[in-house]
């Protein structure tokens, strides 16, 4: 078999090897604080949608549309404060952030587990909702560029790996595993850009 025919990169592969691609330079801008990491976002968050729904990880599949949702949001926090054309700078999360999320995750994990595994094929249904609604938590923290979003990132794409490659995802697999370093190379940077602005400051 031709290994460039479409036989053998058939359109889910495809779909797959784009939403691959796209998600990592979306990370690799975030990490870098660089506006174009959304709109990268977005197109890696439409390919996802279509592998996702492939692989019966229908709560991943509805991440990559509140992905979408919520990177219109940052692009519009990161370009603007108070109204005006402003570059947001990095801070900590505050603690009724951390609160909101220690309440809803928990309770959002429960509810869409429940519904998925009473209405759907899904394969792994509270697995699939605990990681999406982490990684959503974690996505509404950095497009708010709260520091904290890479923590949780570091720790949901831990999780995330063993799940895609038993879904025989591998190239995600693979993505996510470059995503664990890359967490923590954007919390290192950040942190430091935040000490610069605090000496800014001083």
């Amino acid at each position: 078999m031709d290994f460039f025919t479409l036989d053998y990169w058939n359109l889910a592969k495809l779909t797959e090897v784009v939403g691959f691609v796209t998600g990592l330079l979306c990370v690799w801008l975030a990490v870098k604080q660089n506006i174009w990491t959304f709109p990268l976002a977005l197109i890696s968050a439409l390919f996802y949608v279509v592998v996702f729904k492939d692989a019966l990880l229908f709560a991943d599949m509805g991440l990559q549309v509140m992905f979408a949702v919520l990177n219109f949001y940052g692009w519009y926090l990161w370009l603007y404060k108070g109204g005006k054309r402003v570059e947001r700078p990095v801070t900590k999360t505050h603690n009724w952030q951390w609160g909101v999320l220690v309440v809803l995750v928990p309770v959002f994990t429960y509810g869409l587990g429940r519904y998925l595994d009473m209405t759907t094929e899904a394969d792994i249904p509270y697995w699939d909702a605990g990681t999406t609604g982490v990684s959503l938590g974690a996505q509404w923290l950095m497009s708010r560029k709260k520091l904290e979003n890479w923590l949780l990132w570091l720790a949901v794409d831990i999780v995330y790996v063993p799940i895609y490659l038993y879904k025989e995802l591998y190239l995600t697999a693979i993505l996510y595993a470059i995503f664990i370093p890359m967490a923590w190379m954007g919390y290192r940077d950040w942190r430091k850009t935040l000490r610069q602005q605090k000496a800014v400051l001083a």
